[in-house]
């Protein structure tokens, strides 16, 4: 769908991990950049991209600062990842695109940057996505002349049964009730069963693998990534955004 856009879209992602919104993008016909991620031993801090090259910016700061899970995580004695919020801002500025996107919790901060106009909303993953997997992300659009997402009609879910969010801690044992103590439900199972269901409850395809990890950092991996049919949802709504004539 990009080609519509007159050309096809070469974009940048940031903080990409094991590449799920990147995955959506290139789905979509967007040629996608991976930059560099903690993961893959890359520092963000140390890149600078090149001056007007790509059309547009996507990615996802670290979120923990900002989850309503974090004071968990700090009673369990673990200190929060630091919030790189800032570093998306100046690779922003730096690369100075046509459009950027940033994908956070909904009560991380909107990103700042001289010159473009933010727009944020909320979206959920099952309501307007068609996923199986209640989650919900906030996105925020920036474009010099302020455009608002606008999200595509979405597909009915795969199946009605409701799926609870998958989470880096884990997903669940086959066969335990999700009704378990708030502990038990934090912690998760890391099995691989457990892995195939975040997987599945992520949109991703059957058979879908990340064979140097651990189970446990698969699941992590996983968890930590954009819903697959969210991500496509989100960048049909950037080519229908872009290739509209009426600004926000």
């Amino acid at each position: 769908m990009a080609d519509d856009l007159g050309e096809r879209q070469l974009v940048l992602s940031l903080f990409p991990g094991i590449g799920l919104l990147d995955m959506a993008f290139e789905a979509e016909g967007f040629c996608v950049v991976r930059g560099p991620d903690l993961l893959w031993g890359g520092d963000v801090h140390a890149f600078h991209p090149p001056e007007g090259r790509f059309d547009g910016v996507i990615g996802g700061p670290p979120c923990q600062a900002f989850s309503r899970l974090r004071h968990l995580v700090q009673h369990n004695g673990l200190e929060t990842a630091a919030n790189l919020i800032p570093e998306y801002e100046r690779v922003v500025r730096e690369a100075a695109p046509t459009w950027f996107l940033m994908e956070n919790v909904p009560d991380a901060p909107l990103p700042v940057v001289d010159g473009y106009k933010v727009h944020a909303q909320l979206v959920s993953n099952r309501e307007d996505a068609g996923g199986v997997q209640e989650r919900t992300r906030r996105f925020s659009f920036g474009t010099v002349d302020g455009r608002q997402l606008v999200l595509p009609f979405p597909l009915p879910p795969v199946q009605q049964a409701w799926a609870p969010a998958a989470c880096a801690s884990g997903g669940y044992k086959p066969g335990i009730p999700t009704d378990r103590s708030a502990r038990a439900r934090f912690l998760g199972w890391k099995t691989e069963a457990a892995f195939r269901q975040t997987c599945a409850s992520q949109g991703l395809p059957e058979g879908f693998d990340l064979p140097p990890f651990t189970v446990a950092g698969k699941i992590k991996a996983v968890g930590n990534g954009v819903p697959l049919p969210m991500g496509r949802a989100i960048a049909r709504a950037v080519v229908l955004t872009m290739t509209s004539a009426r600004a926000a």
